[in-house]
């Protein structure tokens, strides 16, 4: 387990740096046994206890030190039971979990799809008739930790809904910004 301020959601990728000693050999443990560990999201918001899931995708770069800069994949969330300081016989802490099994490969409705399309299409991103998950979308649009818990444990619908609601607003700012481009000229 590794708890930290951050709350990867299902599909995305993060970068971490690892450095302290017991976080290393979790590091080891994860490469030798190809292990899946946690990343409790420690904030105060947090009131549930939920974490991600996670898998090591790849070791970028390792330092003299012993240091590593790694890549690692959210495969699930889950529900904390409990955390204990260390996990057996690892100075790394552990804990006891309720996994989500959160399904990736469920299609979103319609409406959210084209609004995804006309999203990407901001960004010059033109293949975008793949099937998009609820989380493949959250994901794309930077939603902050407040509205990553809120998201997670809302119904499909809501979900749904409040990706829907994202999507117009940072398109109708993307579409503002490009509009601006024309009504502002540098000396």
């Amino acid at each position: 387990m590794f708890p930290l301020s951050i709350f990867p959601l299902p599909d995305e990728m993060v970068p971490l740096n690892i450095f302290e000693p017991r976080y290393k050999q979790l590091l080891a443990d994860a490469e030798t046994k190809d292990i899946a560990f946690g990343i409790f999201f420690n904030h105060v918001a947090n009131t549930e206890k939920i974490g991600s899931l996670v898998k090591l995708v790849s070791v970028i770069k390792r330092y003299p030190e012993g240091e590593s800069d790694i890549i690692v994949k959210c495969q699930d969330l889950f529900s904390m039971n409990k955390l204990y300081r260390t996990f057996g016989d690892k100075s790394y802490p552990g804990g006891e979990v309720s996994c989500w099994n959160v399904d990736l490969s469920g299609p979103v409705n319609a409406r959210l799809h084209n609004a995804f399309k006309e999203y990407l299409l901001y960004f010059q991103i033109r293949n975008s008739e793949g099937v998009h998950s609820l989380f493949t979308i959250a994901n794309e649009i930077n939603l902050d930790f407040d509205e990553r818990l809120r998201f997670v444990k809302s119904s499909i619908e809501q979900k749904e809904t409040f990706l829907l609601s994202h999507l117009k607003y940072q398109t109708q700012l993307l579409y503002q910004a490009e509009k601006s481009k024309d009504v502002f000229h540098l000396n």
